[in-house]
């Protein structure tokens, strides 16, 4: 990489991080809520740093290019050329700035001031970022990874009056299915949000049922992990539609234990927007 595409390339990657950090929370599809202030900084770091490496490198060689070109047109044409003035240093062979023997910086037969080629790999997804940035996970990872269990809830918060939905996470909406043994959801309306992934039988077809999920992540979406429930009763909206389900528990396996099957009968099923932070799981406003 020549020395001055390095700092191109660095306020390319700034530019890149502070769009998907600081004019937009892009970044949520990939990380955590936490991790955005840290990306904020790093574009910023990487923004000056290519700043800085404009004017240092980029600026000079093209006010020299074209002092250069402006000193060629006022020089005087002829077959020689001009003749150098007295005392002025010739190139020796061996020497720096001879064709053959090279610079000081090539005469261990490469030149230091270059970058490693493989900086090259970093413009593609700092493009990517600028032009196109790739959507959050979805069905897809969701189809091929292993059901994550909830952590252990030391006490469950009251429910709405009797009559009245419920609004749960996908998170507590599993955790009080296999840890309330009071039965406290038994009969009740239950709503709970997520995305659709489609169920396929080993032939390949659609089967009647379809799951309601949710990805969490514990730093970004590289760890990330499914919770699902299997929704009855209603026709599978499009892969990845964001949806908001209302129904009530299949009866199944023993309630309040990790027998208990993870499964609601619909009522409704509603499409709702995407979120700006699809790995937020937080019960949905009624």
């Amino acid at each position: 990489m020549r020395p001055h595409a390095q700092p191109l390339l660095l306020l390319v990657l700034g530019t890149a991080v502070l769009r998907i950090s600081l004019f937009s929370d892009v970044c949520l599809r990939y990380v955590k809520e936490s991790a955005q202030p840290f990306l904020i900084a790093t574009g910023f770091l990487l923004a000056a740093l290519g700043l800085v490496g404009v004017a240092r490198d980029v600026v000079p060689r093209v006010r020299k290019r074209v002092a250069g070109k402006g000193a060629e047109e006022l020089a005087p044409s002829g077959a020689g050329g001009p003749a150098p003035r007295a005392g002025a240093p010739q190139d020796v062979p061996g020497h720096e700035g001879d064709g053959e023997g090279g610079t000081h910086g090539e005469e261990h037969g490469h030149d230091h001031s270059r970058g490693p080629r493989v900086a090259w790999l970093l413009l593609p997804p700092a493009l990517l970022l600028l032009l196109l940035a790739p959507p959050a996970l979805g069905s897809y990872t969701a189809s091929r990874d292993q059901p994550q269990l909830v952590q252990d809830y030391g006490r469950f918060d009251p429910l709405p009056a009797a009559g009245r939905p419920v609004p749960l996470s996908l998170t507590e909406l599993v955790a009080r299915l296999q840890q309330d043994g009071s039965g406290s959801l038994k009969g009740r309306t239950l709503v709970v949000q997520g995305f659709v992934t489609p169920v396929r039988d080993p032939a390949g077809d659609k089967a009647g049922t379809w799951r309601l999920t949710r990805l969490l992540v514990s730093c970004c979406a590289a760890d990330s992990q499914s919770l699902s429930v299997t929704v009855h009763g209603a026709q599978a909206p499009p892969a990845d539609a964001w949806v908001r389900v209302t129904g009530t528990w299949r009866p199944g396996g023993t309630f309040g234990t990790t027998s208990a099957s993870l499964a609601l009968d619909a009522a409704s099923v509603t499409r709702v927007p995407d979120p700006a932070n699809p790995y937020l799981d937080k019960a949905p406003a009624l």
